[in-house]
C-alpha cells in the first residue's frame, strides 16, 4: 500500500466545493457547552499574530457553543517531551495541534480519538480534505489527526537569470541539466542546484519523480525501497547533480535548508527547492531580489509533478476530553471556513481543506500559484508510522546523501545501506 498520495483537484472542483459550503459551516448550535471549558495546546510562533486570532476564535465558539476555552501556546522544541509526559500522566488537553510526524505516534499510544464519524458527519467536508495531510493524520484505518496547515517545498528559482538566458521554467529533469549547463557556463560564480546534504525532504521528491517510494507496508511489516531500481535513479539523479554536473559545491554536502536559503538570499544559487513559507523571508532578506524570484512545480522525470512532502500540522482530539462532541466543534472552527483562511493569510501556510485554497489556486502570484499546485495536485506524505520519527532521529536518509556526495559510497551502496537501516527502524517494536 502506497503511503504517498497524489490528489487530483480541479479548481471547478474546489469552487463547487466552496459554494456547497462543505467547509466552515457548523451546527454547534446543537452542541451546549455551556460552563464548560475546553484546553487547547497550539504551538508558538507559526502566527506573528497570534493573539488577536485566538480572541476572535475564542469569541466565536462561546457565542456558538456557550462554552469557553483556554488556549496554551508551548515551544516546538519542548511540545514533542511534553506529549509524552502528558500522556504518561494522564494530563493531555482537549486538543492540541499535533506535527504531522507525531499524530500516528501519539494515535499508536492509544492518546488520541478517531474523528472518522465527525468528518463523514459534516456533508462534503471528507472530500474537502488536502489528502496529504489526510493522509499524514491516518494511523491503522482511522483518521486522528484533522488536517490544519501545511506548508510544500516546491522549485524556487533566479526567475531574472533565466530571462537573461532565455530560459524557461524546468518541466522535466532533462530541462534542468540544460539550464543548470546554461546558467554553468554564463555565470561561473553562481550555483546553479546545490545540493544540500542534511536537508532530508529535499531528497524525496526525486525519489516519488522517479516512481520510487521511501517505504511501503506489508500487512504489519514496512519495507524501505529507497534502494529500488526507480528510487536509485531518482537519487541518481539528484545527487548527479553536484557529483556529475558540478552544478552544487563541496560545502553544500552538509548543508541544511537555511544554509541553502542564506546562499540563495546573497545571491549565489539559481535554483533549489524551497518551502512555500520562504518567499517572502527571501525577499525580507534581500529586498534587491524583488520581482527576481520565480517558482515552480518540482518537475518528474519526463514531466507533471514530482510530489512534495506536506509539512505542517493536525488538530488532534485527546481521549481525556470530557466532551468529545465539543471538541469537535472546536476542531471544525478552526480548520474550516473563515478561520482557516484567516490562519493561511496571516502565517503564510496553506490551509488543510481545498475550498479555502480556492483563491491561491486561482491566484496569478507567481510566488503563490505554483505552491499551492504543488501541495492540492503533488502533496505528499513520509511513511505514516510512530517509528518514521527514529528514522529521522537517526538520520538515515541524510547519512545516504551525504555519503554519495562525498563519495564515500556509490548510489547503488549507499542506497542499500540506507533501506537495510531503515526498513530495521520501522518495523521496531
Amino acid at each position: 500500500m502506497h503511503k504517498r498520495i497524489l490528489s487530483a483537484v480541479a479548481l471547478g472542483a474546489v469552487a463547487t466545493l466552496a459554494l456547497a459550503g462543505c467547509a466552515g459551516g457548523t451546527d454547534a448550535a446543537s452542541t451546549d457547552g455551556k460552563g464548560q471549558e475546553l484546553t487547547v495546546w497550539i504551538m508558538k510562533g507559526t502566527n506573528p499574530d497570534a493573539s488577536a486570532f485566538y480572541d476572535k476564535v475564542s469569541d466565536a465558539f462561546e457565542e456558538e457553543t456557550g462554552a469557553t476555552v483556554k488556549i496554551e501556546e508551548i515551544q516546538w522544541a519542548d511540545a514533542h517531551d511534553r506529549f509524552v509526559t502528558s500522556i504518561a500522566g494522564g494530563t493531555t488537553p482537549d486538543i492540541a495541534e499535533t506535527g504531522t510526524t507525531w499524530t500516528a505516534e501519539f494515535a499508536d499510544a492509544g492518546a488520541l480519538l478517531p474523528i472518522d464519524e465527525y468528518v463523514d458527519a459534516e456533508k462534503g467536508l471528507r472530500g474537502d480534505l488536502v489528502e496529504g495531510l489526510e493522509v499524514a493524520g491516518t494511523y491503522d484505518g482511522e483518521l486522528y489527526g484533522m488536517p490544519w496547515y501545511a506548508g510544500v517545498r516546491s522549485l524556487v528559482y533566479r526567475a531574472d537569470v533565466f530571462e537573461e538566458l532565455g530560459l524557461e521554467a524546468p518541466k522535466t529533469w532533462d530541462d534542468i541539466v540544460a539550464a543548470g549547463e546554461a546558467i554553468k557556463a554564463a555565470k561561473p560564480d553562481m550555483l546553479p542546484f546545490p545540493v544540500p546534504g542534511d536537508a532530508e525532504f529535499q531528497v524525496y521528491p526525486w525519489v516519488w519523480g522517479a516512481g520510487g517510494e521511501i517505504a511501503t507496508k506489508d500487512g504489519k511489516t514496512w519495507t524501505s525501497e529507497l534502494d529500488s531500481k526507480e528510487s536509485q535513479a531518482g537519487i541518481e539523479f539528484y545527487t548527479g547533480l553536484a557529483t556529475e554536473h558540478g552544478f552544487s559545491s563541496a560545502g553544500a554536502t552538509t548543508w541544511k535548508e537555511t544554509d541553502l536559503s542564506d546562499a540563495f538570499t546573497q545571491g549565489n544559487v539559481a535554483m533549489m527547492l524551497s518551502g512555500s513559507w520562504t518567499p517572502n523571508k527571501l525577499l525580507e532578506t534581500n529586498p534587491d531580489l524583488e520581482g527576481k524570484i520565480g517558482a515552480a512545480v518540482i518537475p518528474g522525470e519526463d514531466g507533471g509533478i514530482a510530489p512534495s512532502v506536506l509539512g505542517g500540522s493536525h488538530l488532534s482530539i485527546f481521549n481525556t476530553t470530557k466532551n468529545a462532541d465539543l471538541a469537535w466543534e472546536f476542531v471544525k472552527l478552526v480548520t474550516t471556513g473563515e478561520f482557516a483562511e484567516q490562519w493561511s493569510n496571516e502565517t503564510g501556510y496553506f490551509p488543510g481543506v481545498q475550498s479555502a485554497m480556492e483563491e491561491a489556486l486561482a491566484s496569478t502570484d507567481p510566488l503563490v500559484a505554483p505552491f499551492a499546485e504543488q501541495m492540492v495536485d503533488g502533496g505528499a506524505s513520509v511513511p505514516v508510522t510512530p517509528n518514521f520519527g527514529a528514522v529521522q532521529a537517526k538520520k538515515t536518509t541524510n547519512s545516504m546523501i551525504q555519503a554519495i556526495l562525498s563519495g564515500q559510497k556509490d548510489v547503488a551502496t549507499a542506497t542499500k545501506d540506507a533501506a537495510a537501516e531503515m526498513t530495521e527502524l520501522l518495523n521496531q517494536k
